[in-house]
């Protein structure tokens, strides 16, 4: 498949169903660095659902729903969702570890390594994260995210390495997938490979057999083209299950060869 043309969210989006099938819609995420830069026609959470929202469960409510959805400072739920992507400001107790002291760490010490290799962006560098089905936006994304079960994912790892080969390093912490999946994915410009987290499972409501595949817009006609690479290769989803072999079948059943003859 030559890629000749300016891929449009569309585009992308019908490739990845063809050939990753997903259960969900697979999102479009921007981040807004203004109230003007939402996109119209965007769904709000205090303005149109009377609720303050998760990042995880703006991004379920546009993959189950279709809806374009806006997270802002103003209506944003998650105070570690509002630290890492910039929305409040990092304070000590933050720094010092004591939000994942005695729930994900031993102590605050341990708590403090682990907020310190979340990646953030910087206080006020951006208003909103924006989701929708990839399908459906009229905007350039600064993320594609696809959820779905592990084999799914793989299909996608295999695309995004036909070009370069090698693997695919992502990192994981049980915690704070929502910065894994787009502050990640925005400031190193690499595919990543997502372990929905503990609160992405509680408020995103992801399920246990979910997981998710992450990559920057300007990655969009390199997965493409390694999608369409694999594929002609033999990769496909759903799976080829060799099932070119005579079963064997216990004694019992065996047995009734013998009044057959």
């Amino acid at each position: 498949m030559t890629l000749t043309t300016t891929l449009t969210p569309a585009a992308v989006n019908d490739a990845i169903e063809r050939h990753m099938r997903p259960q969900t819609f697979v999102l479009g995420i921007k981040m807004c660095r203004s109230e003007a830069e939402i996109p119209p026609k965007t769904k709000r959470a205090k303005k149109d659902m009377g609720i303050d929202s998760a990042l995880c469960q703006g991004m379920s409510i546009s993959r189950h729903f279709g809806w374009s959805f806006a997270v802002t400072r103003d209506d944003i739920s998650c105070p570690i969702g509002a630290t890492l992507f910039g929305f409040a400001p990092r304070v000590e107790h933050f720094d010092c570890g004591h939000c994942c002291a005695g729930m994900y760490t031993k102590d605050a010490p341990a708590g403090a390594k682990t907020e310190g290799e979340a990646p953030k962006f910087k206080f006020g560098e951006y208003f909103a994260m924006v989701t929708g089905p990839l399908g459906r936006i009229e905007f350039a994304p600064d993320v594609v995210l696809a959820f779905g079960n592990p084999a799914q994912v793989m299909r996608l790892v295999t695309g995004a390495l036909w070009e370069s080969g090698g693997y695919i390093h992502s990192k994981f912490s049980g915690r704070t997938d929502c910065a894994d999946e787009v502050i990640e994915t925005m400031q190193t410009g690499k595919p990543q490979v997502i372990l929905p987290c503990y609160g992405d499972r509680i408020f995103g409501q992801t399920q246990d057999h979910e997981m998710a595949f992450a990559f920057p817009w300007a990655f969009a006609a390199k997965l493409l083209e390694g999608l369409e690479g694999t594929h002609k290769g033999g990769v496909r989803y759903p799976i080829p299950h060799n099932l070119r072999y005579t079963g064997s079948f216990p004694p019992s059943y065996e047995k009734l060869r013998e009044f057959w003859k």
